[in-house]
C-alpha cells in the first residue's frame, strides 16, 4: 500500500450521526449536499434541497463545493450554507497542471472529515461535481446513507464507483442499467429551478424586461453558466444578421466573454447581452426559440418551458454525454443538433431554418414536453426521507 493510500485509510474512520429531536419530538434531519462546477449542477441540488425543506421545515442543510467554483456564490444567494474544499479534477490538456492533484486529494478528505464529523450528517447527497467523490466516499465509508442524483444519459466514472455504495441513484432517463444496478435505479427526471418549473409569465411581460419589440420574434442563445466559445464567436461574426432578419437576440454569453459581446453588439437596440442571466423564466418566456448547450440541466429546462431549439454539445465533455443529451432529442424529434466543429458553418443556416418554420416549432415543443419529467424534485426528496424512514 502506497503512503498516499495509507493517508486516505487513515482519514477515513468510523463516526455516528445520531438523530436529534427538536422541542415538538420531530427529528431533526441535517443534509449535507455535495457538488457544483456548473449551474447544471448547482441548480438541481438547490431544487433538492428547497424540495426537502419544504417536506422537513426543520431540516437543517449545508453544501460543500470546489473553492473558487461558481457555486461558491450561487448556493449562499440561495439562502444556504456552504464550505468549500481544495478539490480539483483531471487535466486533460497538461499533464504538468496534474502533479499536485494527489496532494489536493489527500487535502480535500481532510478538509471533508472536518466538515462532516462537525456537521454530522444524517444523508450526503450528491449532484455531480469535483467536490461530489470524496464527500460520499468519505460518507459511504463512515455508514452515513448516500444518494446520488445523475443527470446525464451517460454515467460519469466517479458516480459509477460511488453508486455502489449508495442507497439510491436518481436518474434523468431509462436504460441507467448499464452503469447502475437495477434495483438502486430511481427514474426521476431532473429537478430545475422553482422560478422555471412554476413560471406562469407573459411573453410580453418578459420581452419588457429586456427592453425588446413585442412585434419580433426573439432568439436565446445560452452556452450553459459559463459560456460557449464556438457558439459566442459565430454570434459575434453574424450579429448583423438578427437586423437584417428583423429578428431580436438575448445573448448569454459568460464571463470570458462578455466584454466582446457587449463591443459587437453596442450599437444594436434588437439585442441584449448578459454574463450571466439570473431570470432564466424570463429569457425563456421571451424566447421563440433557444441555441444552446446539450448539458442535462438546459435540455430539462428547455423541455419543461417547451421551446424548440438547435443544440451545440459540448465536444470536451465526460464520455461526451452531451452528444448522447441531444441525440436523444433528435432521436424524438424534439431538436436540432450541430457539432462543435460544424456550429460556425451551420449555425446561422439553422436558425433561419427553424426560426421560419413554425409547423417545426410546434413539433419540437410537443416532442421535447413529452419527453420531460417534471416534479423531480418533489419526487427526488419524497425518495429520500422515505429511505431515511425505513
Amino acid at each position: 500500500m502506497t503512503n498516499e493510500s495509507n493517508i486516505l485509510s487513515a482519514v477515513i474512520s468510523s463516526q455516528g450521526t445520531p438523530v436529534v429531536m427538536d422541542g415538538d419530538l420531530m427529528p431533526v434531519r441535517r443534509f449535507l449536499i455535495a457538488g457544483g462546477g456548473t449551474g447544471g449542477h448547482i441548480f438541481p441540488a438547490i431544487a433538492i434541497a428547497n424540495a426537502l425543506k419544504l417536506a422537513l421545515p426543520n431540516a437543517e442543510f449545508l453544501f460543500i463545493g470546489a473553492n473558487g467554483k461558481m457555486e461558491m456564490e450561487k448556493i449562499p444567494q440561495a439562502g444556504y450554507a456552504i464550505k468549500g474544499i481544495d478539490i480539483a479534477g483531471f487535466n486533460r490538456s497538461s499533464v504538468v497542471k496534474n502533479l499536485g492533484l494527489p496532494f489536493k486529494i489527500i487535502k480535500s478528505f481532510l478538509q471533508v472529515k472536518k466538515i462532516i464529523n462537525g456537521f454530522k450528517p444524517h444523508a450526503v447527497i450528491g449532484v455531480g461535481g469535483y467536490s461530489t467523490f470524496p464527500v460520499l466516499r468519505y460518507a459511504q465509508a463512515n455508514n452515513i446513507p448516500t444518494f446520488i442524483h445523475e443527470s446525464n444519459s451517460f454515467a460519469g466514472k466517479a458516480n459509477i464507483l460511488l453508486g455502489k455504495k449508495a442507497k439510491a441513484i436518481f436518474v434523468a432517463t431509462n436504460g441507467m442499467e448499464k452503469f447502475f444496478k437495477a434495483n438502486k435505479i430511481v427514474v426521476t427526471g431532473n429537478p430545475v429551478r422553482s422560478t422555471i418549473a412554476t413560471t406562469t409569465v407573459s411573453k410580453n411581460v418578459a420581452l419588457d424586461f429586456f427592453k425588446l419589440n413585442n412585434t419580433k420574434q426573439t432568439v436565446l442563445v445560452v452556452g450553459g453558466s459559463l459560456g460557449a466559445k464556438s457558439i459566442n464567436e459565430t454570434i459575434e461574426q453574424h450579429i448583423d444578421f438578427f437586423v437584417k432578419n428583423n429578428l431580436q437576440l438575448i445573448w448569454q454569453t459568460g464571463k470570458l466573454f462578455a466584454s466582446k459581446a457587449l463591443e459587437a453588439s453596442s450599437h444594436y437596440t434588437n439585442v441584449c447581452t448578459n454574463e450571466f442571466i439570473n431570470n432564466m423564466d424570463l429569457a425563456y418566456g421571451a424566447a421563440d426559440i433557444v441555441i444552446s448547450r446539450a448539458g442535462a440541466m438546459a435540455i430539462t429546462e428547455l423541455g419543461i418551458v417547451g421551446k424548440p431549439s438547435i443544440l451545440v454539445p459540448y465536444p470536451h465533455a465526460a464520455e461526451d454525454h452531451q452528444t448522447a443529451n441531444a441525440q436523444h432529442l433528435v432521436n424524438n424529434n424534439a431538436a436540432i443538433m450541430i457539432s462543435d466543429t460544424d456550429v460556425k458553418v451551420k449555425l446561422m443556416d439553422a436558425i433561419t431554418t427553424l426560426i421560419n418554420d413554425t409547423a417545426l416549432q410546434k413539433t419540437f415543443t410537443q416532442n421535447i414536453k413529452k419527453i420531460t419529467t417534471a416534479n423531480a424534485d418533489t419526487t427526488i426528496a419524497n425518495a429520500i426521507i422515505k429511505a431515511l424512514n425505513n
